[in-house]
């Protein structure tokens, strides 16, 4: 579009009278923006759409339901018309002009006063793009600084919103592109790195040169001695007034110690805050093609550590309930206990002939998955290899799996 270009301005809204003409597929797209704003919305309008119908319940929107009508515009601050009927349009824009309010228009941005920039969102950052007439064009730059600040790779590492704590952050089940947009932009504005094994190895390689990387994989200790040793250090660097993430796999508080650091952070009077990764239970099953639940097969699963075997004296399973359960059952860390685990549910009542199936390196480019049932699947995994870390899925959604997967 030629001609002067227009002055991008960030409205404060906040308490001020907002009206929008039309309850069409327009005013859906922009009523849930102009919410965040706090602005009080009038709707005027016979009819709206079930989504708008869903927005009502907000405080600051108010449905008038009637076609727009002179002197709709009397106080306030900012129009927007989206209307499918051009005279009404003209009405509007006319109305607001003659009212000195900056209105906005659907159908033809050549006769507005005001235009809607391609905007977004992202860690109290608005990016709003106009592209001179091309809204595609508008809409590509503007996805693309969005996907660059969430990624990390647009921004400040020294910015002034940057907080001193540690920052509990799930990582997924392995592959890199599953971790969370928030987790992915804390890397990147982080000072130090305290990472599983089980972590997206790959995001590491992504890491400022000036980011401290602890492997808390080789910590130089016993096992309990090793956690106690993450906490010392957590704690450490944040005392420092350093920026630390703890990067995990898949959830930090699904067997993943979370908590206890978020207790030894605590206790130090250290700020923490956890950021929930993908956990690999349900994921990992997913990407094979398993679903945990389905609609007339299962109610209900339950993820089991079988990091302790049936029997043992710190055991705190029932499992005898457990076999007595019919739904999906999801067994992590169990391949080395695993066939004293299926006896066990066997013993106690589950069906050796229930399907089963076995997951390594679940999201990797190494990913194997092995099927059986319940009695002959630690065999299987033996004879195929197929050892740890890796998922165990015992249930009846496993062979129905297998029937999408053979159709």
């Amino acid at each position: 579009m030629s001609g002067p270009a227009p002055y991008l301005s960030g409205l404060v809204l906040t308490g001020r009278r907002v009206v929008v003409v039309g309850g069409g597929g327009v005013a859906q797209r922009r009523l849930p923006r102009l919410l965040e704003t706090g602005a009080q919305i009038d709707l005027i309008s016979p009819a709206i759409t079930p989504t708008i119908e869903g927005l009502l319940n907000n405080p600051d929107l108010r449905w008038v339901e009637r076609g727009y009508l002179p002197g709709d515009l009397a106080d306030a601050w900012y129009v927007v018309v989206a209307t499918d009927v051009a005279a009404v349009n003209d009405q509007v824009s006319a109305e607001a002009e003659e009212r000195r309010i900056f209105c906005v228009r659907s159908d033809d941005r050549s006769r507005a006063t005001a235009w809607t920039p391609a905007s977004g969102q992202h860690d109290r950052v608005t990016v709003g793009v106009l592209g001179a007439g091309d809204h595609r064009r508008s809409a590509a730059v503007r996805d693309a600084i969005l996907e660059a600040l969430r990624t990390g790779a647009l921004g400040a590492r020294d910015s002034v919103d940057k907080k001193a704590g540690v920052y509990l952050v799930g990582g997924g089940p392995g592959d890199p592109d599953l971790i969370t947009v928030r987790g992915r932009r804390l890397l990147a504005e982080a000072d130090v790195v305290v990472a599983d094994r089980l972590a997206p190895q790959p995001l590491l390689e992504e890491l400022h040169p000036d980011v401290e990387l602890i492997d808390a994989a080789k910590l130089p200790r016993g096992r309990s001695a090793q956690q106690e040793e993450i906490n010392r250090i957590l704690v450490d660097r944040a005392q420092q007034g350093k920026m630390v993430v703890r990067l995990k796999g898949g959830d930090p508080y699904v067997f993943g110690r979370g908590f206890e650091e978020a207790i030894a952070c605590a206790e130090a009077g250290v700020t923490w805050t956890v950021v929930p990764g993908i956990t690999s239970s349900i994921s990992v099953p997913a990407v094979s093609g398993i679903p945990v639940t389905h609609r007339g097969v299962t109610h209900e699963f339950t993820v089991v550590s079988g990091h302790i075997p049936p029997g043992h004296p710190d055991s705190l399973i029932n499992w005898e309930a457990l076999a007595q359960l019919q739904g999906t059952l999801v067994l992590l860390m169990a391949v080395e206990n695993l066939p004293v685990i299926a006896s066990t549910l066997i013993g106690f009542g589950r069906d050796a002939r229930t399907p089963a199936a076995a997951i390594a390196d679940g999201t990797l480019p190494g990913q194997r998955m092995v099927t059986s049932d319940l009695g002959g699947i630690a065999a299987e995994m033996a004879s195929a290899g197929v050892g740890a870390p890796a998922i165990v899925v015992v249930g009846n959604v496993v062979e129905i799996a297998q029937q999408v997967l053979r159709s």
